[in-house]
């Protein structure tokens, strides 16, 4: 099929993407990006860095207070030109006077013209944070990755100084057995400053290929795409009674929490004192104390700051309610999830609205979905 590409600037459920190279030649099996013809695919070039700054800084999107992702739409770490391309975005990012935390996924070798790339822009006041994606599936699901080099990237970048922040995903049968699950936590947890564990994500269009992987999913009983994510019943009772000697390395359901604590920050994401926050993410003391104390003292969100954002991002027509003690805003029309979650994150608040019929994307936990654990049979 023909590539489908994403907008080079988009808003997602915790970050705002930064997608000016599309396309992987990589062949996850569950890649959301298989069903847009951007898998086993040559990675294209959409725009420049310097065009890729000004177009982030003329997006409606765009606010000072939001984490940058850069290269959802590929593994930027995969080819010699991604490469580049990335180094040379860190560098206009650094010399620019853009300042957002900037965020990089891969599964791939981190070489060491990206790892002097991210010091030199550390250097200049570029807060970066490199995800790794790692849950201990094998060649025969993630096609094409080296693994042998993915878990060397794990003490290889802590030895740098370069936080890190171990991605766990997805949650699949294959790797829901505790000797997986330990083999990857007693890596993850020697390096990584926290873990995200945040399931199994199906999109829409996406049931029968997760299926496939999957085939609990097929049952007409279940709806995995109305979750905000999904995950093996044995992998879910893990995570709770985890063994002790995990203790001290947090876990979190929420990549918002993940970022939060890994730049000394308070929640963004209206997380704090909800159940996610009680019972699902492993959060250290030290994090719970500063959200319970910097949160009573947020400044309120004014109708008018509402009416301004609305406006900005191109739905200043849209009526809603706003309730102030519990900072929720309700939008009686349907709007894109990129929108709601442009909103919640600028103004730090929930939003809840209708969904759009035609939505390609999950439902976050921002959107207001919920986790489906899927018992074996």
């Amino acid at each position: 099929m023909p590539p489908v590409y994403e907008p080079v600037i988009d808003q997602h459920d915790t970050w705002l993407a930064i997608n000016p190279v599309q396309g992987c030649p990589k062949d996850c099996s569950y890649c959301y990006l298989k069903d847009l013809g951007l898998t086993l695919a040559k990675p294209t070039e959409l725009a420049t860095p310097a065009d890729t700054l000004t177009q982030l800084l003329a997006s409606p999107y765009f606010h000072p207070s939001l984490v940058l992702a850069l290269y959802t739409c590929t593994d930027a770490l995969a080819t010699p030109r991604t490469r580049a391309h990335l180094t040379a975005l860190l560098d206009v990012l650094g010399d620019s006077a853009v300042r957002n935390p900037v965020c990089l996924i891969t599964k791939c070798k981190v070489t060491d013209e990206v790892v002097d790339a991210i010091s030199r822009n550390q250097a200049k006041g570029l807060r970066v944070i490199v995800y790794l994606s790692y849950s201990g599936l094998g060649p025969d699901i993630e096609r094409g990755i080296d693994h042998a080099a993915l878990r060397g990237n794990f003490p290889r970048l802590h030895a740098a100084g370069i936080p890190v922040i171990h991605y766990w995903r997805p949650a699949l049968p294959q790797n829901s057995t505790p000797d997986v699950i330990e083999s990857v936590m007693d890596l993850a947890s020697q390096y990584a400053k926290c873990s995200v564990a945040v399931g199994t994500k199906v999109k829409p269009t996406a049931k029968a290929q997760i299926a496939a992987l999957w085939p609990e999913l097929a049952d007409p009983a279940l709806d995995p795409q109305a979750a905000d994510s999904v995950w093996p019943r044995t992998t879910w009772d893990w995570l709770r009674e985890r063994p002790s000697r995990y203790a001290d390395h947090p876990v979190y359901q929420t990549n918002c929490c993940a970022l939060a604590y890994v730049l000394g920050e308070a929640d963004h994401g209206c997380i704090w004192n909800t159940p996610t926050c009680l019972n699902a993410n492993h959060c250290p003391a030290v994090q719970r104390d500063r959200c319970a104390t910097l949160l009573p003292l947020r400044p309120r969100v004014t109708p008018e700051q509402i009416l301004e954002r609305l406006r900005t991002i191109g739905h200043e027509e849209a009526e809603h309610t706003y309730d102030e003690p519990t900072r929720t805003l309700v939008l009686h029309k349907a709007v894109p999830l990129r929108d709601q979650h442009n909103l919640a994150q600028v103004l730090r608040l929930t939003v809840r609205a209708p969904r759009v019929p035609e939505e390609r994307y999950w439902s976050g936990s921002r959107a207001g979905g919920s986790p489906l654990i899927v018992d074996p049979r």
